[in-house]
């Protein structure tokens, strides 16, 4: 099959790329228009409680929220000064009356003094303006809000915008910026780590064409997706960052096959089929085994997660086929040209693996596979041990939700918010919104609201609106949304039983953050047991064993729970603050500890299925387990460490981020990466399979038959050699005698 596409792709090398180019320059287009369409929200749950509040309250009532809250201050002049004064007033007349719903600043007649006193600051040097924007809808809002952005400054005065119409669109506009500049950075230190590990500019190129071929893809599917789903603008983010990524990873093991081919004396012709029939066959098993994991994003009700779940299937998709089709088309063309401007003119000939570690016998990966088979239960224990040490952090988990405070500290809508906090007389003080729905008599709403000021953590309780059959209640509360005292108090709302005859919807940010947390949990049972299902499946067709999938999936969660350890310690307990310069907020939001999750898992089974591959690959040669464990571990470990440094430069750029999220996701998922790169793929998993010996490759007759139906060989020719006949003897291909590592 594979092998098969190899020769389609090199016979067709020409009209591959033709069509190539031609999609290339639609999706420059039209892909790219994505960016135009995708939406800046999508955190809540829709069929949560306060997501149903919230729309009964804006159906019934009206959109009355405040969405923007323009902070002005002066250290010179006090509020009572007419420069002041002329600069807040023009501001709201210069307001266009089609984008704003209503204004109110501390000017306005009719305000009495409690009401005036509320927007002035405690030292009279500071007023914030609450706004009520235009529209229908989120997306709506938002435009209006980025219409008339400019026109909020106030001239002399300083302006600071917050509100959650501001803090989203700053959010959204940084991580943007972020993620492009993170490319910036990347693309040029990728290249310069291409040509040292493959020698030569020409090869470093390959891997860096498939990368933006399927990021140009995974635009263009989104694009595509954004008219029948929303997608978020983090989807995007994601898809270009792991895109890249991935395909530098399937890019090198690609282009190093190839090479190896080459080197054992192939034609170009037979390179390509025997590339794609083994490394082909292993990317194309890794990048169903990732996109199984991203797809297991879609059983969360959330639109962000579920949108980078479709990004992270549609990159994904883009880069296997960019890998298996237009990739082989490319070193058609190429040919041994593949080598052309190399740096190290006195090597003759294209080393066959990436590192000259790899090929040398005594070389570090022969040392580090000998140490391994001589003492593996020594390595089981001490790097299981520091993994769960790593994990123990775990325990310390405090969720919370996204707000200003993943902005920087120097961010406009963070200094707004912050300011409302500190300076202003009620500015710590939030509310919880309660549809009340219904026909409730005036004396029982009394009662209702009484019994919600008496509540513990309630400042206050009021009905603010009432229409036909519907009431508008807000309970008062102080503190941080995701404060326990916070999410004690939604429960205790929601517990409170409302007027005689109404139904009630508690909704509100606190409820709002309370809600996401359980979507997430109620989520999580089955989203693990849909990605084990279908990879432990996936891993079975790919090796023909029933313990190495259980293996694989179990050695993957101990690495995840070792890298979000590190995550916890690092981010919620703010020790790696100094060292990446951002503020601890003290919790951290469960939707990029899914992220994390998701994504991590998915590159582990991605290292597991470069590493186990080709330790297959060895034992169907020979049928020695240690022996091809050694090998194995021998012939990939250079090829996984060096792509995990390269997605670790990817990762780390978006790490650099000014954004706590995206430094979050960055960094986490390169410690992810570093830690399954090395102490998983290198050491723990070639020690446990040195344990199990043979019991590696058990398989009951029916499923073995199963296996010989559906399976999918490693071979050109789709025919599994017999152990001992790989290549007709004991040679390995190159002309050489396979490397013999002892084994103890």
């Amino acid at each position: 099959m594979f092998a098969s596409l190899g020769r389609f792709g090199y016979r067709g090398r020409v009209w591959v790329l033709v069509a190539t180019a031609v999609f290339v320059a639609f999706s420059a287009v039209w892909g790219t228009g994505v960016f135009d369409a995708v939406s800046d929200g999508g955190f809540e749950d829709p069929g949560a409680e306060s997501t149903r509040a919230a729309e009964v309250l804006e159906d019934e009532l009206g959109h009355d929220q405040v969405d923007v809250v323009a902070v002005y201050r002066s250290v010179d002049l006090p509020i009572d000064n007419q420069m002041f004064a002329f600069s807040v007033e023009q501001m709201r007349d210069d307001l266009p009356e089609d984008r704003v719903a209503s204004v109110t600043t501390y000017l306005d007649e009719g305000l009495t003094d409690v009401e005036r006193g509320v927007l002035i600051s405690e030292d009279r040097h500071a007023t914030y303006v609450p706004i009520t924007l235009a529209g229908d809808t989120d997306a709506e809002r938002m435009a209006n809000f980025e219409a008339i952005a400019d026109d909020l400054d106030a001239g002399q005065l300083e302006t600071h915008l917050g509100g959650p119409v501001a803090i989203e669109s700053e959010l959204s506009a940084q991580a943007e910026g972020d993620v492009v500049r993170a490319e910036l950075i990347s693309l040029p230190v990728l290249l310069v780590l291409l040509v040292a590990i493959f020698g030569g500019v020409v090869a470093a190129l390959m891997p860096l064409a498939v990368g933006g071929l399927a990021i140009l893809g995974s635009l263009t599917l989104l694009h595509a997706l954004t008219y029948v789903t929303e997608v978020s603008v983090f989807a995007v983010n994601v898809a270009t960052i792991l895109g890249l990524g991935l395909a530098i990873d399937y890019g090198l093991f690609m282009v190093n096959r190839f090479r190896e081919e080459l080197g054992r004396g192939a034609t170009i012709a037979d390179a390509i089929p025997r590339t794609l029939a083994t490394a082909g066959r292993t990317v194309a098993f890794s990048g169903v085994t990732v996109m199984i994991a991203f797809a297991g994003l879609l059983f969360f009700p959330q639109p962000i997660l579920r949108s980078i779940g479709l990004g992270g299937i549609a990159v994904v998709l883009f880069d296997v086929l960019a890998a298996l089709i237009v990739l082989p088309a490319l070193l058609g063309v190429v040919g041994r040209r593949i080598d052309a401007l190399r740096l190290f003119r006195g090597r003759r000939r294209a080393a066959p693996t990436v590192t000259g570690a790899i090929e040398a016998r005594a070389g570090g990966w022969a040392r580090l596979a000998h140490s391994v088979m001589r003492r593996p239960a020594l390595y089981v224990v001490g790097v299981g041990a520091v993994l769960l040490a790593f994990a123990s952090a775990l325990v310390f988990t405090d969720v919370g939700s996204t707000d200003q405070r993943y902005l920087p500290e120097d961010a406009p809508s963070r200094i707004a918010t912050e300011s409302l906090r500190d300076d202003f007389p009620a500015g710590g003080v939030s509310v919880i919104d309660i549809a009340v729905t219904g026909d409730a008599a005036e004396d029982d709403l009394s009662d209702y609201t009484d019994r919600l000021a008496g509540l513990d953590g309630a400042v206050a309780a009021d009905v603010e609106r009432t229409g036909d059959g519907i009431a508008h209640v807000t309970v008062a509360y102080e503190g941080d949304t995701d404060d326990p005292a916070t999410q004690d108090l939604v429960r205790d709302v929601r517990a409170e039983p409302g007027p005689a005859g109404t139904e009630t919807l508690v909704g509100g940010v606190a409820a709002l953050q309370l809600d996401n947390v359980q979507a997430i949990v109620d989520a999580v049972p089955a989203t693990l047991a849909f990605v084990i299902a279908v990879t432990l499946v996936l891993l079975f067709l790919a090796f023909g064993s029933l313990v190495l999938p259980v293996k694989a999936v179990l050695m993957g969660f101990l690495s995840l729970g070792a890298s979000l350890g590190v995550v916890i310690w690092g981010f919620q307990e703010g020790h790696l603050g100094a060292l990446l310069g951002f503020t601890a907020v003290g919790t951290i939001d469960p939707t990029y500890l899914v992220l994390i999750i998701i994504v991590a898992f998915g590159l582990a089974m991605d290292y597991e299925l470069f590493l186990l591959s080709r330790v297959r690959e060895e034992y169907l040669a020979t049928g020695d387990n240690a022996h091809s464990v050694a090998v194995g571990l021998q012939r990939t470990g250079g090829i996984i460490t060096s792509a995990a440094l390269l997605l670790v430069v990817v990762l780390g750029a978006m790490g650099s981020s000014s954004l706590l999220f995206l430094k979050i996701i960055g960094i986490g998922l390169a410690m992810a990466v570093v830690v399954d790169a090395t102490l998983v793929r290198a050491l723990l998993v070639p020690a446990t399979m040195r344990l199990l010996g043979g019991a590696n490759w058990w398989l009951p007759g029916p499923l073995r038959r199963l296996h010989d139906r559906v399976g999918i060989t490693e071979s050109e020719e789709g025919e599994e050699p017999a152990p001992g006949t790989a290549d007709g003897g004991t040679e390995d291909g190159t002309g050489r005698e396979r490397p013999s590592v002892p084994v103890g």
